[in-house]
């Protein structure tokens, strides 16, 4: 991935919380490749409107241990499947998770997101795109 400090939303960026960062080793049963899987915001456009999404960035790294959280993204360059995506905003309803503690903590997350659109949610670094 490559950092970039300018949001636009044309190159489908995201935001990161670098502290939930998770790498796990090859020895995990993933082969030769280390697995990182990071909390993720970002905006898309859907049917004309401006939405906010939080989800989860994941990918296999490759055989070299990542630095840290910001090393991992680096190495990671296969973007083809985007963001899992947890839940979304769209500044009038709520479409993902069915827990309710989700759903408050994503809304929580979220509406100031798109309220302050482009703004990067508080915690998080950005803006990084594939």
């Amino acid at each position: 991935m490559i950092r970039e400090e300018k949001f636009r939303i044309s190159r489908r960026p995201y935001a990161v919380d670098l502290s939930s960062m998770k790498i796990t080793p090859p020895s995990d049963g993933y082969g030769r490749s280390h697995r990182m899987r990071v909390d993720a915001a970002w905006f898309r456009r859907r049917s004309g409107f401006t939405v906010a999404c939080v989800g989860q960035l994941w990918g296999y790294l490759g055989e070299t241990e990542p630095r840290d959280a910001a090393h991992a993204l680096e190495l990671h360059v296969d973007g083809r499947y985007g963001g899992d995506c947890h839940g979304r905003w769209d500044g009038a309803g709520y479409w993902g998770m069915e827990q309710l503690e989700d759903i408050e903590r994503h809304v929580a997350l979220l509406r100031p997101m798109l309220e302050n659109y482009p703004a990067l949610p508080p915690g998080y670094d950005g803006w990084w795109r594939f």
